[in-house]
């Protein structure tokens, strides 16, 4: 029987953490849920625990003592506060691959604040030299981890990343929470993928676009 992986979810109250938590708690992982506001988070592993007895799953609010704990660290926060959190767990996030989600959005959904030649998880692997960064789950809305599957068929979500250890541990991961994982390549990919978050963001927006309905339609 395989180990049962320790992962924490810091960020885990929002709402793309949440949805990450809940859709994670169905495999063989120990999750701690870790955010500032313990109430919250404790709210977020109660619903979990009333929907899935099974789950093990606990809450924190030390991002630093939940990463300790883990095997896998999802940093489920937005791109303005990878630097803090980064900071905090640097010293025991070593050797650990943690999962960048963030889209450095600017607050006109117009563009990215990162420069070109670099991403998100780029500047969180700069913060974590020492750790094993992936992309992962950027590509999906939070509303999307309900319904992955579209008349049978798992709608793909991409991952990117330098480590083939790590990314194949991701591609279990995003398995186990119901997608199709797609290796799109190493981490400079991710400046790609966080971009199509962008367009596919703008487009939501403009048409209200259900990518996973289209990503669909192109499969048939």
């Amino acid at each position: 029987m395989k180990t049962k992986q320790t992962i924490a979810i810091i960020g885990a109250s929002g709402n793309m953490g949440a949805a990450v938590a809940r859709s994670l708690s169905k495999g063989n992982y120990r999750l701690l849920l870790c955010a500032n506001n313990l109430d919250k988070v404790q709210t977020v592993a109660y619903e979990i625990k009333e929907s899935n007895p099974d789950a093990e799953v606990e809450a924190s609010d030390c991002s630093k003592d939940a990463s300790w704990e883990a095997d896998i660290i999802i940093a489920a926060i937005p791109y303005a506060a990878e630097k803090e959190v980064a900071e905090k767990i640097r010293e025991v996030a070593n050797q650990k691959i943690v999962i960048s989600i963030a889209n450095p959005l600017n607050d006109f959904f117009n563009g990215l604040v990162t420069a070109p030649d670099t991403s998100a998880a780029e500047e969180l692997q700069k913060l974590l030299p020492n750790s094993k960064v992936i992309k992962a789950f950027n590509t999906t809305f939070a509303a999307d981890f309900a319904t992955p599957v579209i008349d049978g068929k798992q709608a793909d979500a991409f991952i990117a990343g330098n480590d083939l250890d790590a990314l194949q541990t991701v591609s279990e991961l995003v398995e186990t929470a119901g997608f199709n994982p797609l290796v799109a390549g190493d981490l400079s990919v991710s400046g790609t993928l966080e971009r199509m978050q962008l367009l596919l963001i703008q487009l939501n927006m403009k048409y209200d676009y259900n990518w996973l309905a289209g990503w669909k339609i192109l499969h048939q």
